[in-house]
């Protein structure tokens, strides 16, 4: 299967994206994420996103994922400035609709906002954390790259702990 980050397009988040976020929330979607959140939690994180989309200070920015050359938005995927074991590093987070998975489109888009990262400049480190048992997820960050540091408890949303892997791509460095 093809991952070129040529398949996908990125663009920011924007305020007309309520309903892809709406479509995202599905039980399906959301099982490794401790499943659908309520309209006031979801009209909070597309005002996030949307913030952070507008943001150029480099602290991270959310985008829609479009499918080419159909141009079908067909997920979302970002990064944002967190604290991780005391260092400043980008986190990572995508979710592809269920039509649309299994394609390699979250591997190429997550390529892609590597290279966003990259770009923004602000830290050495992109991490991911799919809980451990999601085995697409982690498939994803080891087809983009991401090396496997190891097992750690996390908590997502707060207040539900579960186990996650984290994985990390030092920005420094090029494939």
């Amino acid at each position: 299967m093809d991952d070129n980050t040529s398949r996908v397009r990125l663009e920011a988040w924007s305020e007309g994206d309520a309903d892809l976020l709406r479509a995202l929330n599905s039980p399906e979607s959301t099982h490794h994420l401790g499943g659908p959140e309520t309209e006031e939690q979801l009209t909070r994180r597309h005002r996030r996103y949307v913030d952070l989309s507008a943001d150029d200070t480099g602290a991270g920015r959310m985008f829609r994922i479009v499918l080419l050359p159909e141009e079908a938005v067909v997920g979302s995927i970002g990064f944002w400035a967190q604290t991780w074991d005391g260092e400043p590093v980008y986190e990572t987070g995508w979710s592809v609709l269920p039509g649309f998975q299994g394609r390699g489109l979250a591997t190429a888009a997550t390529r892609a906002v590597v290279e966003e990262a990259r770009a923004a400049g602000r830290h050495r480190h992109l991490h991911a954390f799919p809980s451990a048992d999601n085995a697409a997820s982690n498939a994803v960050c080891r087809k983009a790259g991401f090396e496997l540091l190891g097992e750690r408890d996390f908590e997502y949303p707060p207040g539900r702990p579960m186990r996650c892997n984290d994985w990390r791509v030092d920005l420094g460095q090029r494939p």
